[in-house]
């Protein structure tokens, strides 16, 4: 029996979403921006469900660790300033997969720049929920977590399956 290789699926703006190397590289394209740019929302609302869900591990005032979750059209609104203002550069360092049938959750470690070139100005994991149709993945939600000095990202999770 030979091996099926799913058919090229892309969106409107050209992302390669049949794949799942494909729709992570894009969901990390998708949100870098040269300093004073914009970050084109509907390209990356096509790579996600409807009322897709994006969220944040944060530490409150108490120090207790609060989970902050919107929605994506939330987060667009959100984050437009903060993207442009310096510039944003997302890159995957690392990424561990586990699926059942349609189902995936991604770890995906990320570490984050101003410019391409630039310092490094934080590390932390995206915790990533897909579902592939048979055609294509779909971004369900998202949940990130920085690194900190008493939290650092396990070794496990600087490599790539």
């Amino acid at each position: 029996m030979a091996h099926q290789v799913p058919a090229q699926q892309k969106t409107a703006f050209g992302d390669e979403v049949g794949t799942l190397d494909g729709i992570i590289k894009a969901y990390y394209d998708v949100v870098t921006v040269k300093k004073g740019e914009k970050v084109n929302y509907l390209r990356d609302s096509c790579l996600h469900v409807p009322n897709a869900l994006v969220g944040s591990a944060q530490k409150g005032k108490d120090g207790k660790v609060v989970l902050k979750l919107i929605t994506l059209k939330q987060f667009h609104q959100a984050s437009d300033a903060f993207l442009e203002k310096d510039g944003f550069w997302e890159a995957e360092i690392g990424r561990s997969v586990e699926n059942f049938g349609a189902i995936y959750h991604v770890w995906s470690t990320y570490e984050t720049r101003n410019s391409e070139k630039g310092p490094v100005i934080e590390r932390g994991i995206n915790s990533i929920q897909l579902y592939f149709d048979g055609t294509r993945f779909w971004i369900l939600s998202w949940v990130f977590d920085n690194e900190t000095n008493g939290q650092r990202i396990p070794q496990k999770y600087l490599l790539k399956d």
